[in-house]
């Protein structure tokens, strides 16, 4: 027979998360929002092309966070099957993402007539 205390053990090696734990993420995550609000509200940056880099690599460092300080995901989690899921989940939005840009160019490119001078003055 176990005993209580032996039978509520965890085998997954998954992070379970402290208040300085959640804390810190909910601190790190507010900063990480209230940057690029500031950057728009704000009307820092000159380039609106480098402003909305800069906002995107600070939304993937916010999905960072959130991953590693609510999720508690690493590499001993559930065995290293939930690591496992988001790469492959990555790969995929990857190769569908790079699928539908390259299928809309080449739409683009050899689907749309090209227009000459003469064509832009007949135009209704």
């Amino acid at each position: 027979m176990t005993s209580l205390s032996s039978a509520h053990t965890h085998d997954d090696d998954g992070g379970h998360g402290t208040f300085k734990g959640y804390l810190t993420g909910f601190i790190l995550s507010v900063i990480l929002t209230a940057i690029p609000f500031w950057l728009v509200m704000g009307d820092v940056l000159d380039s609106k092309l480098f402003a909305a880099v800069l906002i995107l690599l600070l939304a993937a460092v916010q999905v960072v966070v959130h991953m590693i300080y609510f999720l508690h995901m690493n590499t001993r989690a559930e065995g290293g099957w939930s690591m496992t899921a988001l790469i492959f989940t990555l790969i995929l939005v990857a190769i569908m993402l790079c699928g539908s840009f390259w299928v809309m160019y080449h739409l683009n490119t050899n689907m749309m007539p090209q227009m000459s001078p003469e064509m832009v003055k007949t135009l209704p």
